[in-house]
């Protein structure tokens, strides 16, 4: 399975921004997803997940009522929209496919992952 992340970029502070993942394979259309991001010099972070129906999304603190994940399981797309963004918002962000259904916060549990894309927010 691939995966193929668009939409990153160089924002403001205070802008907004919209990833999208696309997977090549239809067999995970109904596996959890999820959102994580790198800052340099940091460990990989959860930042939002979402279930097999898209009914409950789950979020980092840090992104709680800025971030919104949703999916498409006709396409068997992700996306993440992204709105008030602040200069700790800059990091490498990739999309996951997890091993089952439910919502996962671990990266443990997540079995494909995209390549990343680049998200800069300046001051």
């Amino acid at each position: 399975v691939q995966l193929q992340a668009f939409g990153g970029g160089l924002v403001q502070a205070g802008g907004s921004l919209r990833l999208s993942c696309a997977a090549s394979d239809g067999a995970t259309r109904y596996y959890a997803k999820g959102w994580f991001r790198q800052a340099p010099g940091k460990d990989r972070e959860f930042v939002a997940a979402i279930n097999y129906n898209g009914r409950s999304p789950d979020y980092a603190d840090s992104v709680k009522g800025r971030f919104t994940i949703s999916r498409d399981n006709v396409k068997n797309t992700v996306t993440l929209q992204m709105n008030s963004l602040k200069p700790e918002d800059t990091a490498v962000y990739s999309c996951a496919i997890g091993t089952g259904k439910g919502l996962f916060r671990e990266s443990s549990l997540y079995e494909y992952w995209g390549q990343g894309t680049q998200v800069t927010v300046s001051s």
